[in-house]
């Protein structure tokens, strides 16, 4: 089994790639579009701001890439920036378009009564749906989040998690073989390293 894992310039992959390796699965971090495409697996990671990150994914093919992977219904599991960078447009660096791939917005937290930090950095727990994805995650877990931005999906997308920060959002979603996930897995211990290994295993 071949696992593509994006460089976009953006995050560090590398993490990824050191927890998959963890559990004995062997990838590959590129930015080359064919290696993607032909890939068995492919994950999209990602820490940086939405414009940048967009052009740069358009300069390598890389946003025709993951669409031709999608077509595929081949297995993506998109991370973070990842996530929120297959929707419509985000409000980040006054308002992006990015790459469409799913219906839906990405939105600034806002204050609230609860005078919530932004970013949003830490632990926190995850409510999720029974998804393969989760199989063998107890329901609320802890995982890993750093992120000043979260996705509201369109009606066509299964929520699949949801957190809580000055409310409630959505913290994954699923389409067919794409999974999205805004936490940070490879950052989340024995239950990041469970869905990382859910993802390859299938």
């Amino acid at each position: 089994m071949t696992i593509a894992i994006l460089d976009y310039q953006a995050g560090n992959p590398v993490s990824v790639q050191r927890a998959l390796a963890h559990l004995g699965h062997e990838s590959v971090v590129t930015d080359d579009p064919d290696q993607v495409i032909s890939a068995d697996r492919v994950v999209f990671p990602g820490v940086g701001a939405a414009e940048s990150c967009v052009a740069t994914l358009r300069q390598h093919g890389l946003d025709q890439a993951l669409r031709s992977v999608i077509a595929a219904d081949r297995p993506l599991l998109c991370i973070c920036v990842g996530m929120q960078l297959l929707f419509d447009w985000s409000e980040e660096d006054g308002g992006t378009a990015c790459l469409g791939l799913l219906p839906g917005w990405v939105l600034r937290f806002r204050p609230s009564a609860q005078a919530i930090k932004v970013p949003h950095m830490g632990w926190n727990a995850v409510e999720h749906r029974g998804d393969p994805l989760f199989a063998g995650v107890p329901d609320r877990a802890a995982f890993y989040f750093v992120h000043s931005y979260h996705c509201a999906p369109g009606d066509t997308v299964a929520g699949i998690a949801f957190a809580d920060h000055g409310g409630r959002f959505c913290a994954g979603v699923r389409r067919g073989a794409l999974a999205a996930v805004q936490f940070h897995p490879e950052k989340s211990g024995e239950h990041g390293l469970r869905l990382l290994d859910n993802f390859v295993r299938g």
